[in-house]
């Protein structure tokens, strides 16, 4: 057997995850696949690459000397399709996102930081289709959310960038709401709402609002799952729904956002690429376009920005 690219990928996953399991499941095999072609690259290196520990696994001296040899060798393979891309003219970078807020300022924010570069961007509506077909070539470059510890695995040949580290989930309920003149709202006094279920379902949301719901004391009633904007924001003003937003949302006629207290639901905003198709140098100027069209919804809600001005730590790297 010979040493390929996928093997030096496989190796450089389980050093990065620091175990088997999680290395297969963003590698998307099983544990027992990887631990079979972990000891078949082992027999061409000629010893062990990992030793196993308390805390999941641990590269040897020798893991250490491959994982050098298979990074380095990773990037110029990257470099060589990104960088090769770059000649060709004509070509649209493809970007790919879920419904996030800032979806709507990230056109605008890339045609200043990427001029004489076409960009497309499509929606979709599930996180891990998204990364799947990123993996596939459909796109160069995707942004999408993670609720709470949610992880969607990575394809092979994918790297990632976290965009916002943490946000807190608010509500949007009527602005009639018995409930709307609170600054911040305990999950408990909404048992007997009914709710808008997110539109994306893979991303960990559902999981992770009925795991808050269940600590709170009740099950939630997940009544309607609608992707229009206008007839989502119309039923909430009716009064006949409530649902999980971001804080950074826009203001919508007859609603308002409220957060919850303890911040007992949170997002995470990354930013994945194709290593093949997308330059170090792209990917650092798409992290600086979503960046700034985080940011210039900042001031859409108050108790956002007071949240965020106390957690610089949260905050994007643009200088």
């Amino acid at each position: 057997m010979q040493l390929e690219l996928r093997h030096l990928e496989a190796v450089c996953r389980i050093a990065e995850a620091g175990s088997l399991g999680l290395a297969a499941r963003r590698l998307g095999v099983s544990q027992p696949a990887l631990s079979a072609q972990l000891r078949r690259i082992e027999r061409v290196a000629g010893g062990e690459l990992f030793v196993r520990t308390r805390h999941g696994v641990e590269p040897t001296s020798l893991g250490q000397f491959v994982l050098g040899k298979a990074r380095r060798v990773l990037n110029e393979m990257d470099a060589l399709g990104a960088e090769s891309r770059a000649f060709v003219t004509g070509r649209p970078l493809r970007l790919g996102c879920i419904l996030l807020v800032l979806v709507d300022g990230l056109l605008e924010q890339t045609d200043l930081a990427m001029s004489g570069q076409e960009i497309t961007v499509d929606l979709e509506h599930s996180a891990t289709a998204l990364l799947r077909m990123l993996g596939a070539g459909k796109y160069d470059a995707v942004a999408y959310g993670e609720v709470n510890e949610h992880e969607v695995p990575l394809p092979v040949g994918v790297m990632a960038r976290t965009l916002i580290p943490k946000e807190p989930f608010c509500i949007r309920m009527s602005d009639e709401h018995s409930l709307a003149e609170r600054e911040a709202i305990d999950l408990a006094d909404l048992s007997d709402e009914s709710w808008m279920t997110l539109v994306e379902d893979d991303d960990g949301g559902p999981e992770a609002l009925v795991e808050a719901c269940a600590k709170a004391g009740f099950v939630p009633s997940l009544r309607y799952r609608i992707t229009d904007r206008k007839m989502h924001y119309g039923l909430i003003a009716a009064g006949r729904a409530i649902s999980l937003s971001q804080p950074t949302a826009p203001y919508a006629q007859g609603t308002v956002l409220r957060p919850l207290v303890g911040t007992p639901i949170t997002g995470r905003i990354r930013l994945a690429w194709n290593r093949s198709t997308v330059s170090a140098g792209q990917a650092e100027l798409l992290y600086r376009a979503a960046a700034r069209a985080y940011l210039a919804n900042m001031d859409n809600n108050p108790f956002h920005r007071t949240w965020w001005d106390a957690r610089p730590e949260l905050h994007p790297a643009l200088e």
